[in-house]
């Protein structure tokens, strides 16, 4: 931790604040009112005075409280335990982790593999998340509830979610840092080509007050394609604006636009 922090620093020509962050943010196209989904590479952006907690007052102060900032806020280890590959679990343990894994609770479940700002974003005052116990959004601003209500258990991330809430706002998408294999929305197209294929998943949650252990349909989701997606989107003259925040080189583009150009891309495969 200590050697990663000094080649941050290294790499830093001077820090980054709150509000140079707040004025990049402006310059790469952050406006009040408007509606973005952030995906964070936080060590690409150099180092941060204050780090997350920067991060974040930098997001929200352009975009203003007329604005709405969304994030993932999955959960992965509320799953079923006999798909899981990074690590598996004995075959044994399976039954006993069904059978005691605590419910999803919006308050208590922590984000797993997305990082220190997520994690930290969904626990600031103000901050609403979505009731899917492994898929959640978090979302603060003007828009937060109808963002995050009414969240799908099948189809997780398909048009009963966030994201598709988040297309019929019309919101940005901001990878900060992030690459294209982090853009979440791109599981949406997945549902619309229709190639995907189905798969059973599980979770433990609250029905009607009691714990539960529930499966649900969804699909066998493939973000390996996104990267070579997103060059072509980018080739092809996608609506996207690059430019640097902090030391990362950041991509802001409208969720519809590349939507439907992953749509396309991935019905005309195969």
């Amino acid at each position: 931790m200590v050697e990663k922090e000094k080649k941050i620093i290294e790499m830093t020509a001077s820090p980054h604040t709150r509000e140079s962050l707040a004025a990049d943010l402006r310059k790469l196209g952050l406006n009040p009112g408007m509606t973005v989904i952030v995906h964070t590479a936080m060590s690409r952006l150099g180092w941060v005075c204050g780090g997350p907690v920067a991060v974040i007052q930098a997001l929200m102060d352009a975009l203003t409280e007329e604005g709405t900032l969304v994030m993932p806020a999955h959960s992965g280890d509320n799953s079923d335990p006999a798909q899981w590959e990074n690590p598996p679990v004995p075959a044994e343990w399976v039954p006993v982790i069904r059978a005691n894994m605590p419910a999803y609770d919006p308050a208590w479940q922590p984000t797993r593999g997305l990082g220190r700002l997520p994690e930290l974003f969904r626990t600031l005052p103000g901050v609403v998340r979505s009731d899917h116990p492994q898929l959640s959004f978090t979302a603060w601003g003007r828009q937060a509830g109808m963002i995050t209500e009414n969240h799908s258990l099948s189809f997780s991330l398909g048009e009963a979610s966030p994201l598709g809430r988040l297309y019929d706002l019309d919101a940005r998408v901001l990878l900060l840092g992030a690459g294209y294999g982090s853009n979440t929305s791109m599981h949406l197209a997945e549902y619309r080509a229709g190639k995907a294929g189905p798969k059973r998943q599980g979770s433990a949650i609250l029905v009607d007050g009691e714990r539960q252990w529930v499966e649900f349909d969804d699909i066998d989701f493939d973000d390996d394609p996104f990267a070579s997606i997103g060059e072509a989107y980018e080739k092809e003259g996608g609506a996207v604006v690059i430019g640097k925040v902090g030391n990362a080189q950041c991509r802001l583009m409208p969720q519809r636009s590349i939507v439907d150009f992953t749509a396309r891309w991935i019905a005309g495969q195969g």
